[in-house]
């Protein structure tokens, strides 16, 4: 069955939901020694939530780019979540799809949550013809996530590197069965409605009108 372009696929249980981010040491030790962040992660800054593991390591080159070196999988609750995807707007302009610019760059000032849908990575971090999700959080949304939605924070770096150590290993099937098991979320009816940008549809060519002989 083909995947479809737009949807979210997470680790998740019937109250939460995993996503990933990667942080210098001093914030991202704190935050999973913790299980909350710390007093130096600014809540008045946007911060970038990602529901895929590999996007992530897509992201942070599997932990090795600076300043991303600690990866943590942040459970927050579903309630929160959603609420932060029903108060998201799209990341970018999509013609046909928002009524004109002048209203996106409204709805984008004033919504604490954007989106972003960018292509899924294989284990080689090879851009796959589907997408994933990147939820953008700013102001409330961001003070919500660090101080009410949160329910634990672990560092996962280590299995971060395991699982690039069997990628670089050419060991693709043992490197798979490490993966957290994300699996498509049980969104309710019309949550992503607003956010899936589906490209308008070409017009049909009219047929050509045959010559008479």
């Amino acid at each position: 069955m083909e995947e479809p372009k737009y949807r979210i696929r997470a680790l998740h249980t019937e109250r939460t939901v995993t996503v990933y981010q990667a942080y210098r040491p001093a914030i991202g030790l704190p935050a999973a020694r913790d299980g909350r962040f710390p007093d130096v992660w600014k809540r008045d800054r946007m911060t970038w939530i990602k529901p895929s593991f590999l996007w992530m390591m897509y992201r942070c080159g599997w932990g090795t780019k600076e300043g991303q070196e600690t990866v943590l999988a942040v459970e927050i609750s579903r309630e929160g979540f959603e609420w932060a995807l029903r108060n998201a707007c799209l990341s970018h302009y999509k013609r046909g799809f928002h009524p004109d610019q002048a209203s996106w760059k409204r709805e984008l000032r004033q919504a604490p949550a954007r989106v972003q849908w960018d292509p899924e990575r294989d284990l080689r971090l090879q851009p796959l013809p589907y997408r994933s999700l990147q939820l953008g959080l700013s102001g409330e949304a961001s003070r919500r996530y660090a101080d009410e939605w949160t329910v634990s924070i672990t560092d996962v770096t280590a299995l971060a590197r395991e699982v690039h150590g069997l990628v670089r290993a050419g060991d693709l099937e043992a490197a798979a069965g490490l993966l957290p098991r994300e699996e498509p979320y049980p969104e309710p009816e019309g949550l992503l409605d607003h956010l899936r940008a589906q490209a308008p549809a070409m017009p049909k060519l009219k047929s050509p009108v045959p010559s008479i002989p």
